[in-house]
């Protein structure tokens, strides 16, 4: 995951725990699965909203109005949300974080 976001320079990175920690706390983060939409609908976190790597460049805007809010994003694998991570940075998204990906993230009971 390290890796990536420093490859691509944008957003900073999260261990799943301290994700789960903010998903827990009450505070107000937008949860964003950047996988494709079949990948999403076999499995994803629990009140995440899709928006497809491949297309955040073009529908951010209208998915996710305030740049100012916390955005945490996931993928399979860590590579894809590094990616997306980068993009909503150039965007002018001012709060971004990547979690890695499903393949990381211990709390099998937070899928749906």
């Amino acid at each position: 995951m390290g890796f990536f976001s420093s490859l691509l320079g944008g957003g900073s990175n999260m261990t799943p725990q301290e994700a789960k920690s903010i998903m827990d706390s009450g505070e107000a983060f937008v949860l964003v699965d950047v996988r494709s939409l079949a990948e999403f609908q076999s499995g994803h976190i629990r009140n995440a909203q899709v928006l497809p790597v491949e297309t955040i460049q073009e529908k951010a805007a209208g998915s996710l109005p305030d740049k100012d809010a916390k955005i945490l994003v996931y993928c399979a694998s860590g590579a894809r949300s590094a990616n997306a991570a980068s993009i909503l940075t150039r965007l002018g998204y001012t709060d971004v974080h990547n979690f890695g990906g499903l393949m990381q993230w211990p709390y099998s009971d937070m899928i749906v």
